[in-house]
């Protein structure tokens, strides 16, 4: 929840073009083209098997699946600055408060 809040403020159909490599990011976690998902580019390697626009619409279920991909890879939570730059180490307690876990 903390690395959703950091990559995308919780919103769903966000994109964030990467200058330094010319990939996108995709939706509310930020979901990167050029290792995850296929937007059309000739790098992306997609390795969670999907289109990156997927992760714009309202249903996460998709990006919720791929986000378990990318945490079995060696970077791990890592692959996100959100989560390294704001949640790695940190008391996060406060996005779960009230949830009941």
């Amino acid at each position: 929840v903390c690395l959703a809040y950091y990559e995308s403020t919780y919103r769903t159909h966000v994109t964030h073009y990467n200058h330094n490599d010319s990939s996108t990011d995709y939706g509310i976690l930020q979901i990167n083209s050029r290792w995850w998902c296929e937007d059309g580019t000739p790098r992306s390697k997609n390795l969670c098997r999907i289109d990156c626009n997927k992760f714009t619409d309202e249903d996460i279920t998709d990006d919720l699946q791929c986000a378990k991909r990318i945490v079995q890879d060696p970077k791990g939570l890592g692959a996100w600055n959100g989560w390294k730059d704001n949640c790695k180490g940190k008391d996060v307690s406060e996005f779960v408060e009230g949830c009941g876990v």
